[in-house]
Formats: structure tokens, sequence, C-alpha cells
């Protein structure tokens, strides 16, 4: 009887708890909502690449002999025309005076045949000489002309090699370092010559990127369409950031496609050209670089938080004008600015939840906070 006594009052506090209309009503959920942002977009398509200089030049001697002097600092710039070694020009100076002297005596040789030349046809016509003779004379004369014509190249030559001691820069840039101090010998000339150093030009720089078979063949079928023209036949904008970069910090162009697919890799080589003012960036670099990748539309803007998956699917909830939620099935697209782009699945005015999905069910009315798409953090 105690126990029957007890359980009647337990129930009967239970059925005081929970009223005479029986168990109490769920919650209703609590959301943030918030507006689609309508931009107009550009889609990008991204590629990895290396930097590499627009000019560099090995340095080598075309004459042999002994480096002099160093005349430029390791590591730092130069420009086209500056003095970087000296080679001993004293061997080179005395060729160019003995070619200078065969020169003098291959005139005076010459002028002595040319009077004699001149002579012969006097003489000729007097019959004071035979016509041997005198076609001999004029014949010698003719030969002893063309060999000051190899005298002055001789000349030539040798001054060149003088000039060649001194070793000037062929482009601006930056250089590295002496491969080659003073007092060494050099192997000049055009085989096995020695190495002095190396120099690349900084600005502008260059990007190497090798782009896939399907995006090739896809940027061709837009150009063939007329959404986007070709970099085989125009420049195209293209954005770069460095590995420790956010966002895409550097503009320039796509200058160059190449005129085959590598079969080994299924790729093609291209390249794209920018500014380096400051000279930070350097061949090497690994870098990220996009380009068009399509052409240009009107979509939407909305958190990536705000997207959910529904068996590889993207959806997002909104509310219609009572308030309840609506299962929205959405295209998406890249991210842009910290936010995802929506092709299609929704509209400007639509009141997407943004905070609180996991209490969301689809028809039910919630109690929705409306706030701004983009995050406080990302607009200070």
């Amino acid at each position: 009887m105690a126990g029957l006594l007890i359980m009647s009052s337990l129930t009967s506090c239970k059925r005081n708890a929970a009223g005479p209309g029986g168990p109490p009503a769920a919650a209703t959920p609590e959301v943030t909502v918030a507006k689609p942002i309508p931009r107009h977009l550009k889609d990008w398509d991204e590629f990895t690449g290396r930097l590499t200089a627009r000019k560099r030049v090995e340095i080598h001697s075309r004459v042999s002999g002994y480096i002099t002097k160093v005349s430029f600092k390791e590591g730092t710039e130069v420009k086209a025309g500056d003095l970087l070694f000296t080679i001993d020009p004293r061997p080179y100076e005395a060729i160019v005076e003995r070619a200078e002297a065969m020169l003098a005596q291959a005139k005076t040789v010459a002028e002595l045949a040319g009077v004699e030349a001149k002579n012969a046809t006097a003489l000729r016509q007097g019959q004071a000489i035979s016509v041997e003779e005198s076609e001999r004379r004029i014949k010698s004369a003719t030969g002893e002309r063309a060999g000051v014509r190899g005298a002055e190249a001789a000349l030539r030559a040798a001054k060149l090699d003088l000039e060649f001691t001194e070793i000037r820069a062929p482009i601006s840039g930056r250089i590295s370092d002496a491969r080659v101090t003073e007092g060494n010998l050099v192997s000049g000339g055009t085989q096995n010559t020695t190495l002095l150093t190396t120099l690349v030009e900084l600005d502008p720089i260059y990007c190497e990127i090798e782009a896939d078979e399907r995006s090739v063949l896809k940027y061709r079928e837009m150009h063939k369409s007329g959404e986007r023209v070709s970099a085989m036949f125009e420049r195209i904008p293209a954005e770069m950031a460095l590995i420790n970069q956010e966002g895409w910090p550097h503009h320039g162009e796509v200058d160059f496609v190449d005129n085959q697919i590598n079969p080994a890799t299924g790729t093609i080589r291209a390249r794209a050209v920018f500014p380096n003012a400051d000279r930070l960036m350097a061949p090497g670099f690994f870098a990220k670089i996009r380009i068009p990748g399509g052409g240009e539309y009107d979509g939407l803007l909305i958190r990536d938080s705000a997207v959910g998956d529904d068996q590889g699917s993207s959806f997002v909830w909104a509310l219609d004008a009572e308030d309840k939620a609506v299962y929205r099935s959405v295209t998406l697209g890249p991210l842009l600015d910290g936010l995802r782009i929506v092709r299609s699945g929704l509209k400007a005015d639509d009141r997407v939840v943004v905070l609180g999905l996991m209490s969301v069910r689809n028809g039910v009315k919630v109690k929705a906070t409306l706030t701004d798409m983009l995050p406080a953090a990302a607009t200070k």
C-alpha cells in the first residue's frame, strides 16, 4: 500500500508538471541569418610555378690570361657596361703593336707596287717593257692592296682581343660571386672556357607554369566560342602570390604559351611576367598563380560555414516569409575574399542561415537574428 501511494504521488506530480495539455512544446530554434552579397564575378584557375629570370647570363672570358682585378661587389646590382674583371692586357697590347707594324709594312709595299704598276702602263705604251712584265706589275699591285686589307683585319682582331681583356656586364641585374679571383689563369674562346660568375635580370621576372591538358582544351573551347581570348593569341591577366603571401598581391600577364603538349606529363608550358621593382622576388622561388578560368558573370557570396553537404551535394538553409526553414540545393564556386561563390540556387534577397545550422529542420519555424554576411573580423 505504501508503494502504491508513492507511485500515485509521483504520477500526479508528473501530470502537474506537464500541464493539462500534455507534454511541453519544443523551444523555437534560434538562428542567425544573413543576405548573400551580390557581386560581378570572374572565375580563376590556379596553378603552381617557379620564378625564373627574364635574362640570365653566364660570364665567360673571350680571351685567355691571368685575372688582374675583380671590379664588382659580389651579390649586388650592376648595370650594363660595368667593368667586372680585368685580364692582364700586356700580351695583347704587344700583339696590337705587331699588327700595326705589319699593316704599316703592307701599306709601304702596296704603295711601291702601285707606283710600279702606274709606271708599267706608261712604259708599255712606249714599248719599253713587255706585255708580260706590265701585267705582272699590275697584278702585283692588286695583290699588295689585298695584303693591306688582310693586315687591317688582323689589327682589328688584335684590338678586339685587347678590348676583351676588360670583361663588362652585358645586361643590368644582380651578380653572383666571383668564381675566379685575382692571379688565376682563365681559359677563353668558345670551348672549355672558365665560368667567372653569373648575372640575372630581376625586373621584370617570369613565373613558369605547367597547365594540364584538360585546362588547355577548356581555354581553347572558350576562345572558339568567344567567351574568353586565348593566351596563344593575346596577353591575358595573371595574378601571383609567393608561398608566404595572402591573397594575390602581384599582377602581371601571361605572355607565352608553348607550341606543343609534353606527352610525358600531359602538360603544356606557359609563362607569365610580373614587375619586380623592389627586387624582393628572385629566380627559383615557388609561387602560386591564377588566370581567368571563364567569362564574367553575376553571382552571390555567402559564408563557407553556411554550406552543408548532403551525400556529395551542397545545400543551405534559407527562411521563407513565415520564418520557416527551406532546404536549398546550391551550385558552388571557389572561395573569394574568404566567402564562397554561389553560382545558382539562391537569390540576392534570400535570408541564409549562417549560425545554428544544427538546430534547423526543413519546414520548422525559427527565431532569426539578421547579421551581415561578411564576418565582423573580415571588415576590420
